[in-house]
């Protein structure tokens, strides 16, 4: 092994200036016995640096090369696996665990010390030794094999110190005076053993001779252990006083610091005096105002609110432990609750008789608001209740039950007080939109103050078909879709009735707003997310002031309200609960006025709600609009409906001709007011379905009519009303009924072109059977040619039916169509002249259609009409001009 180290010293660590100083012969565990070695170095210069180096002989020779290097101060643990047995497994620690078996357990322990010398002297760092035995961890490795492996190179590491400037000169001025020492080292050594052991001796002598002197030094060491005997005396006499001084000044300390104790009680017990005087303590200006302070004046009314913000935080102090066994702080606290009590009971007592002389004051203005139709404005009220807003808060946060008491005494009295005013207001309201004469009253059963109809109703007119020359009066009888006849209506009637209901609105929407705005600043109700409404439970409510908690959840969900705009909206729904009602009996006085006047309150509603909407979706207005708007679009469909069965029951005179019918014309006007009124409706799906359901039934009865009808052919019917219809459709622009639209067009179409077709069949009736069954042969399989061959159709049957139509005989049978038709066709639809035009366009074509049968049946014949297109376009322009 020493051969081995002197030649790794000198192959590999000596060219890197290192010097080895431990070494041993490893395998690692578990594989395949490659040995190598684990060698400890430190660098010759400074600073230090040590390292553990893998070393393994090389493959292709005899020399031996570094493989792998470790900084010692990367290593964190070595692990000798049993201190106890020889054991020559070990693992060193450094970025991952390395596995060794030293080839002896010696090799292994000296390695290890090696390594911990090294530690202690360069590094100083904290690596964890375990399982290794403590005889290895000294700084002295004891003789022995282990010695003579790595020791000896470690203490010489140990004791090894630089030569000295002057030890250099002198090595190198003895080694000139033998100037055969480096050529003769033996030599030189031997001389320098000789001059060693004359030393030797010389030192041995001068022992000897200073035996003398060692007695003398000895008497010496005995009195100077006499004199170390009488100082200990000394010492002790001192420790003796030292030690009652030290007993004293403890005594001192302690009483010092029983001082220093006594010094911080007094001044925690100040801090807490102070505490208690300055959050518990309410000057007597604020006791004076809770106690006789005025509510009437507006600086009575802020020296109360101080006080009473005053006695808020005095009461709600957060006192500190032990406060509360304190009698003069529970005096204390029975003072603020007296105070609170008695302020309370004042503030409810003096609210309470406000809420009833404003009931009282505001009925003598009634009758003025009344004239005028408009309802008293309650800003005066709201502007001086608003002042008491923070003593309402204060109320709320202390005495729930006298605040709930005031919300239901407020409540109470506006109620009656709204109650008045909005039935006044009705009475004015309906007596404006029925007239204000005693026969408007006496028609309508307007009595009293109850603003309720007490007339009966009309039954509904049966429409009858009075004939061309009733037009105007079957337009106005349309309209008797309600309890009142046309007649008796007009524009300026709906138009008053539109502003006197839109004047109803206006008033009742700001009217609302206020009181729910004031409601919500008087009585606090946006504070807190969730309350117990005052007025959520009922008037059995228990009376021992049981809390909320009592109830049981699914009993509090049904009873209560969770939120404090459901509590307004509560209070609102009292306030004003007969504003549903009224509405309600106006809209049906409104619709038995005129049911087209559920056309208005639709889009004048509708117009209110949606605005109430935006403003707040949940407040009460929002909710009540919403819920009289669903009667109106009732009524309106009760109207619509109304309509319809009309139409279903129409009857039509069986002597005179039809016409246009009264409900097509009765659409028409329908239509026009509709497209009127809801010009500047935000929402028009209501209309846009009604349209669809009226106009499919007027489609239906309209066909009904012309399959009933005796005295006017049913294309005529079909002809003149969808033509109506389709002009009045393209007129107006309904986008929704663009599909009726081109089907009433295309109904209008076919039906003209029926007519046509069957009244041209009458003045050349025979000429048409000749052609009709000169086509049938055709169609049966006759070749057109073979056609004259024919018995019944040959050219003399041919030339015998064309000499009874000559030129006269058509023109006359021409103008005895012209007066047939003018008697089927009515004047208002003026459609004579276009049906009389579409008649000369068919009369051509079959004129057209006979000579191209007689060119292609009997060629070469020469038969011709009696008469020529030219002479047919001057009958058809000649007769026209004559009627």
């Amino acid at each position: 092994m020493t051969a081995i180290k002197h030649a790794l010293q000198r192959d590999i660590f000596t060219p890197n200036d290192e010097r080895l100083l431990g070494i041993v012969n490893v395998c690692k565990a578990g594989k395949k016995k490659k040995n190598c070695f684990l060698c400890a170095t430190v660098t010759t210069e400074r600073p230090v640096q040590v390292k553990v180096v893998k070393v393994k002989k090389s493959d292709k020779g005899d020399f031996y090369k570094r493989q792998q290097t470790w900084e010692l101060r990367d290593l964190t643990e070595v692990d000798a696996k049993d201190a106890s047995k020889e054991n020559p497994e070990f693992d060193l620690h450094f970025e991952k665990v390395y596995r060794w078996v030293a080839s002896s357990t010696a090799e292994k322990n000296s390695f290890i010390s090696c390594i911990w010398k090294l530690n202690q002297r360069y590094l100083r760092k904290k690596v964890e030794f375990v399982n290794v035995s403590s005889q290895l961890l000294e700084e002295s490795v004891p003789s022995g094999e282990s010695q003579s492996v790595a020791g000896g190179d470690e203490d010489a590491l140990d004791d090894y110190q630089e030569l000295s400037t002057r030890e250099e000169q002198d090595i190198e001025g003895m080694m000139e005076m033998c100037e055969y020492a480096v050529s003769n080292a033996e030599a030189f050594a031997e001389q320098l053993s000789r001059e060693l052991q004359v030393l030797d001796g010389a030192n041995i002598q001068s022992i000897m001779a200073s035996e003398k002197q060692v007695n003398i030094l000895m008497q010496l060491l005995d009195e100077a252990l006499g004199e170390v005997d009488t100082i200990e005396g000394k010492l002790s006499s001192y420790e003796e006083m030292l030690q009652s001084v030290k007993e004293q000044m403890d005594q001192i300390s302690q009483s010092n610091r029983l001082i220093q104790i006594s010094n911080t009680n007094n001044v925690k017990l100040l801090d807490e005096i102070q505490f208690l005087v300055n959050y518990m303590d309410l000057s007597k200006g604020h006791v004076r105002a809770l106690q006789e302070g005025d509510l009437t004046s507006p600086k009575g009314i802020e020296a109360c609110i101080n006080a009473s913000e005053a006695l808020s935080q005095c009461m709600n102090v957060a006192l500190r432990p032990g406060h509360g066994k304190l009698m003069a702080v529970t005096q204390q606290q029975l003072l603020f609750a007296e105070l609170r009590d008695t302020f309370a009971r004042r503030l409810t007592n003096h609210l309470n008789n406000v809420f009833v002389h404003q009931g009282h004051d505001q009925s003598s203005t009634l009758s003025q608001h009344t004239a005028e139709m408009s309802l008293p404005k309650h800003s005066p009220l709201h502007r001086d209740l608003l002042r008491y807003s923070k003593l309402m808060e204060w109320l709320k946060n202390t005495h729930r039950e006298k605040y709930e008491g005031l919300s239901r005494t407020y409540v109470d009295y506006m109620s009656r007080l709204y109650e008045r005013e909005i039935k006044d207001f009705f009475e004015v309201a309906k007596i404006k939109m029925a007239g204000t004469t005693k026969e408007a009253k006496g028609k309508f059963g307007l009595h009293g103050s109850s603003g309720k109809l007490t007339g009966s109703t009309s039954s509904l007119n049966k429409l009858t078909v009075q004939g061309a020359n009733s037009r105007r009066s079957q337009s106005s009888s349309l309209l008797d879709m309600g309890n009142m006849s046309a007649s008796d209506l007009d524009v300026a009637d709906r138009t008053k009735f539109d502003k006197i209901f839109e004047q109803v609105l206006s008033e009742l929407e700001p009217l609302c707003l206020a009181e729910q705005d004031f409601i919500s600043k008087f009585f606090k109700l946006q504070q807190h997310p969730t309350v117990t409404p005052p007025l959520a439970q009922p008037e059995t409510e228990d009376t021992d002031g049981g809390t909320q908690s009592r109830i049981p959840p699914q009993a509090e969900h049904r009873q209560s309200l969770s939120s404090e705009k459901d509590l307004v909206r509560l209070m609102m729904n009292k306030i004003f609960q007969s504003i549903e009602t009224e509405l309600n009996s106006l809209i049906a006085l409104g619709d038995k006025i005129d049911s087209f006047n559920s056309l208005y309150m639709l889009v004048k509603m509708s117009h209110h709600v949606w605005t109430a909407e935006n403003v707040d979706p949940a407040s009460y207005l929002s909710t009540t609009l919403g819920n009289v708007l669903v009667t109106v679009k009732r009524n309106f469909d009760k109207c619509i409906s109304g309509q319809i069965r009309q139409m279903e029951e129409v009857k039509i005179s069986k002597k005179s001709k039809v016409g246009i019918l009264l409900f097509v014309a009765g659409f028409e006007e329908f239509a026009e007011l509709a497209e009127t009124i809801f010009r500047v409706a935000e929402r028009r799906g209501d209309l846009d379905k009604a349209y669809v359901k009226l106009i499919r039934a007027v489609f239906v009865n309209v066909e009904k009519v012309a399959n009933e009808s005796q005295k006017t052919p049913r294309d005529v019917v079909m002809m003149e009303n969808f033509h109506h219809i389709f002009s009045t459709l393209s007129r107006l622009k309904i986008s929704c009924l663009e599909a009726e639209r081109r089907e009433a067009k295309h109904k209008y179409t076919d039906h003209l072109q029926s007519y046509v077709i069957n009244s041209l069949g009458q003045p050349l009736e025979k000429l048409n059977h000749f052609f009709e069954g000169v086509e049938a042969r055709v169609a049966q399989g006759v070749r057109e040619e073979e056609v004259s061959y024919q018995l019944a159709f040959n050219k003399q049957e041919l030339r015998k039916v064309i000499k009874e139509y000559p030129g006269k005989e058509v023109k006359k049978g021409l103008d005895n169509l012209y007066k047939k038709v003018d008697k089927h066709l009515c004047e208002e639809e003026s459609l004579l002249q276009v049906v009389w035009h579409s008649m000369q366009d068919e009369f051509i074509r079959q004129y057209k259609h006979f000579e191209d049968l007689i060119g292609r049946c009997y060629p070469g014949s020469g038969i011709t009409m009696e008469f020529t297109i030219g002479d047919m376009l001057e009958y058809f322009s000649s007769i026209a001009q004559s009627h």
